[in-house]
């Protein structure tokens, strides 16, 4: 439950502190200049929306090392390390992206990839999931991740965060509007109801808001196992990485790259998982493989 509200409150947060900046500087009046237009409302809500998904986007990458103290390879310094710069070379030529940086950081198995343009990302892998799987397995894990960067999964991550906090916003903003006009009929419809309702709205709709985001982390696993897969010419490697990842205790990245990883421990309320259980995944590879 504490990961959920961590989750929760990390989206709500942000919308929240930026509508309250934008209704003390008195810019959502703008909105409201002769009665509610809603397209200045719309154009407004996605400047509030969109702004902190696309800050987040941009400094990922370099948040994420500093975050995991991920360690990028320039010089591998042995033949494990060559043996990663080699695989993460061959997988991003079969995907057809610029090779991401490869990176490896002191934790429990687990790995992601992040970056703001999928020419210019970073997969980095724990010490943990080297020290657990074989080379094979690992190979899978690799692909998986590439498979993320080739499918643009954190820009288009970015997109739909962006978009639920523009209707988070817009709705919220109507609602209060609604709601202040008939507490005081004769006033602007921005009054302390509007204050007061916008906010409320905008945590209740943040909720709905964050299922959906979690919905769509979800279904990119799905798709990044398929690529994984087809990276490696046969399902096998990628459920066997599975199979494992099930059988150890995932390791916790930080929030802002949570969704990234190749898996997250299971969460009590599915709706708000960023990850499918491991089972799911695995027999979803199992019929792509009949």
């Amino acid at each position: 439950m504490k990961r959920i509200g961590l989750f929760l409150a990390t989206n709500i947060a942000v919308l929240v502190v930026i509508a309250v900046i934008v209704n003390l500087l008195g810019l959502g009046r703008i909105a409201d200049a002769n009665g509610l237009n809603l397209g200045t409302l719309l154009a407004l809500s996605a400047v509030i929306g969109f702004t902190g998904a696309i800050i987040s986007l941009l400094i990922s990458k370099p948040m994420a090392k500093w975050q995991t103290g991920a360690q990028v390879i320039t010089q591998p310094a042995n033949a494990d390390e060559r043996w990663l710069l080699d695989t993460v070379r061959k997988l991003s030529a079969k995907a057809g992206v610029t090779m991401p940086e490869v990176a490896i950081y002191e934790g429990e198995p687990n790995a992601f990839a992040t970056g703001a343009f999928k020419n210019s990302a970073l997969v980095a892998v724990s010490t943990g999931l080297l020290s657990t799987m074989n080379q094979e397995e690992v190979e899978a894990v690799l692909a998986h991740e590439v498979a993320h960067v080739a499918n643009g999964d954190m820009v288009t991550m970015t997109l739909i965060q962006g978009v639920v906090n523009t209707f988070v916003v817009f709705l919220s903003r109507i609602v209060g509007y609604l709601v202040d006009k008939q507490i005081n009929k004769d006033g602007n419809g921005q009054g302390i109801g509007y204050f007061v309702t916008s906010i409320v709205c905008q945590i209740v709709f943040g909720i709905l808001a964050s299922m959906i985001v979690a919905w769509f982390s979800r279904h990119r696993e799905f798709r990044a196992d398929a690529g994984a897969a087809d990276y490696m010419g046969q399902p096998n490697s990628m459920i066997n990485a599975l199979a494992r990842l099930g059988r150890v205790e995932p390791g916790e990245l930080p929030k802002s790259i949570q969704a990234s990883g190749i898996s997250d421990r299971p969460s009590v309320m599915a709706l708000f998982s960023t990850h499918p259980p491991i089972e799911e995944r695995i027999e979803a590879l199992r019929r792509r493989g009949q």
